[in-house]
């Protein structure tokens, strides 16, 4: 039997991930501020720095990767509730084509998100914007947020910031399907168009990144009222 710990024993999946994604300019410098002063300042869990790869990092680039239709060369993309920065500082690493916009608005974590933006030297494409969703002024070809609420609300905060002809680009989990079916009204009233859920990274990660795309085919009333994303 190993004398290794389980809990820090080598994870094969994670170093794997690593060594795939850690050669992106920048993608191991992002890695390693997350797993340090992301950790010191609350942001990411203590437990997990040892999963960061497979269960943040690849989680978040596969889609990037994959998604070339409804993440089309030169969007403009919206993160709603960006947190560390994942999905979108994840997405400008992997895509440099993209311009995207961190929309957080708790002020430790966009003071935090400025600091990496700097550090990695993607002021030029990617910018900060401490504010509520619902507060953003700005219409984008793609929305998206991980890990921020359940999708009845969600859409009600980021469909408003998509532009008609856009998607939404939300990564969800397990429960994608029985969420889209609690939304469907919401969808429908607020002008998205038909859902699909999609599985990015299979043979890839275990399991494969979730997402649920919703095209805005319709701009929908011109205040969603959907509820706050934080403190104002």
């Amino acid at each position: 039997m190993s004398d290794v710990p389980r809990e820090t024993a080598p994870d094969p999946q994670a170093e794997a991930l690593a060594a795939r994604y850690a050669g992106i300019p920048g993608m191991a410098a992002y890695a390693a501020i997350l797993a340090g002063p992301g950790v010191e300042r609350g942001l990411i869990g203590p437990r997990e720095v040892s999963r960061l790869w497979p269960r943040h990092l690849a989680n978040c680039a596969v889609v990037a990767e994959e998604a070339g239709t409804e993440i089309p060369q030169g969007a403009h993309v919206a993160d709603v509730g960006s947190g560390a920065g994942l999905p979108g500082l994840v997405w400008a690493l992997v895509r440099p084509d993209l311009r995207v916009t961190l929309v957080e608005p708790l002020l430790r974590r966009a003071t935090f998100l400025t600091e990496v933006v700097d550090h990695l030297g993607l002021s030029a494409r990617v910018v900060v914007a401490r504010t509520r969703a619902e507060d953003h002024q700005g219409s984008f070809d793609v929305v998206t947020a991980r890990a921020v609420a359940r999708l009845h609300q969600l859409v009600g905060w980021t469909l408003p910031l998509t532009r008609v002809g856009g998607t939404l680009v939300a990564l969800k989990g397990a429960g994608a399907a029985a969420e889209l079916e609690d939304a469907a009204a919401a969808i429908a009233r607020l002008g998205g168009g038909t859902p699909r859920i999609v599985e990015y990274g299979v043979g890839v990660l275990v399991p494969p990144t979730t997402a649920v795309l919703i095209p805005r085919v319709s701009a929908g009333p011109a205040v969603a009222g959907g509820g706050r994303i934080g403190p104002a």
